[in-house]
């Protein structure tokens, strides 16, 4: 699950400072819904905490308790009220339901076997209201961009960023690929001059082909009713970076 990766929140956000178009798409989802929102994999409330501040009832449920703490703090910080739950995405009961369920940032990836992903969506399924929606976005594997994934340390300048402690922090990665699980199997480390690899952090991704995810989601008791390959809502093809999907249930 990657638990090393996500123990420093305020790392993360400064990595992963969120914004832009994913945040305005589910704001806009969440708005066209009008009821209760449920995110799952929140992490520190980077889409959670702008559709709070909206007027819309939110619950965030993620594993981690250092994420949900700073996603605590950031609510408080900004002054909207958000119920944050620790809990397990594959095996949760908040005993009600919601009108949009969504899950980001490929968050889902994290369940590797197919029975939890299953597991996840029957969950998923039972905390849909009437006529709700369930919205996740997860990356659209490139055969090439896998085959590359070769062991190799390699550093991701579009990911370096600069810390108020520490400084200039550069990112590397090292990354293979495990075909018979479609799970890409990396580690991330995070440097500076004068400290080499003070961060050195497993993470492992799934990789979900389109032509599987409406048979995954059926089996949890989803329907695929859109998917598009950009947050503008365009067409998916087999080459777009994204597969953004809309479910309704079955």
């Amino acid at each position: 699950m990657g638990e090393a990766f996500y123990s420093n929140a305020r790392l993360y956000d400064l990595m992963f400072p969120g914004g832009g178009p994913a945040v305005d798409f589910y704001r806009a989802e969440a708005g066209r819904r009008g009821g209760p929102v449920l995110e799952l994999g929140c992490g520190t409330g980077h889409k959670l905490i702008p559709i709070a501040s909206d007027g819309v009832r939110c619950v965030g449920l993620d594993l981690s308790p250092g994420m949900l703490a700073e996603a605590r703090r950031k609510a408080d910080e900004n002054g909207v009220g958000v119920e944050w739950v620790q809990g397990d995405m594959t095996s949760f009961d908040l005993g009600r339901t919601f009108d949009l369920v969504f899950i980001t940032a490929n968050s889902l990836l994290h369940l590797h076997e197919t029975e939890d992903l299953v597991s996840c969506f029957r969950a998923v399924r039972r905390h849909l209201a009437p006529g709700a929606r369930f919205v996740f976005d997860v990356f659209n594997p490139s055969v090439r961009l896998l085959a590359e994934a070769d062991g190799v340390r390699r550093t991701r300048d579009s990911l370096s960023f600069t810390d108020p402690d520490r400084g200039r922090v550069r990112v590397d990665v090292a990354e293979t690929y495990d075909a018979p699980a479609q799970v890409t199997r990396g580690t991330w480390f995070l440097s500076t001059d004068a400290e080499p690899d003070f961060l050195a952090a497993p993470l492992e991704i799934r990789s979900i082909f389109p032509q599987e995810l409406p048979l995954l989601l059926s089996l949890g008791g989803l329907r695929l009713v859109d998917r598009f390959g950009d947050w503008s809502g365009r067409e998916f093809i087999g080459d777009a970076p994204l597969q953004l999907c809309v479910c309704e249930a079955a």
